[in-house]
């Protein structure tokens, strides 16, 4: 699950809070509002959060600014160093993906950024109906990444990142699992969950799933 994509994230974990900040002109519109947006799911978990690739630490320190208990999953070693370094011992930051991973009972919300498009279409469903089976009542999924309204818009992105001649961001839009609000939407809804969906910039919304 996602592992063809773990060589990126070692190369890109010295630099990685410099792009989300804005220093990379081809992702400045994907990062556009990264706090905000950070703290805009922060703002909807509660109890015990388990955050997939937290990356460098930076959500992860949201919700422990908001007294969560936070455990990370995160498969890059190198991006797993810099969270353990930026959060200390206030949160477990462990090794693991969205499909595998051994977390203590219960949970509460499952979380992540910039992270569910490295899973298949295919292992997207297997993810979902797995959390809706450890969920209880109102527990939630909740997501911030770059998805789509349509498979056109998904098309039409593409299209502007190489008229824009950012053919970094062209060449990850085509690379990557990137998808649609009606296809998360729908395997939500299969799971037991009530699904929606609020836009966040030009790329990212976030996916809410609250289960029934």
């Amino acid at each position: 699950m996602g592992k063809e994509f773990l060589e990126i994230f070692e190369q890109w974990a010295g630099t990685y809070d410099d792009t989300v900040t804005g220093h990379d002109i081809e992702y400045r519109e994907v990062f556009k509002h990264y706090d905000r947006l950070l703290q805009m799911v922060a703002d909807r978990a509660y109890g015990h959060v388990v955050e997939f690739g937290p990356g460098t630490g930076n959500l992860t320190t949201k919700f422990i600014e908001k007294g969560l208990k936070v455990t990370g999953i995160e498969p890059s070693p190198s991006m797993r160093a810099l969270a353990i370094e930026k959060v200390g011992k206030q949160s477990s930051i462990i090794d693991g993906d969205f499909l595998s991973f051994s977390v203590d009972q219960p949970i509460d919300i499952f979380a992540s950024s910039y992270a569910f498009h490295h899973l298949t279409d295919e292992e997207k469903g297997t993810a979902i109906a797995k959390y809706g089976k450890l969920l209880a009542t109102g527990g939630k999924i909740v997501f911030a990444d770059t998805m789509y309204e349509s498979a056109d818009a998904y098309k039409q992105a593409i299209k502007k990142a190489v008229e824009d001649g950012f053919h970094n961001l062209a060449e990850d839009l085509q690379r990557e699992y990137y998808t649609t609000i009606p296809f998360l939407k729908g395997l939500l809804e299969e799971n037991g969950f009530t699904a929606a969906f609020e836009q966040c910039n030009d790329f990212v919304w976030i996916m809410e799933g609250v289960k029934k």
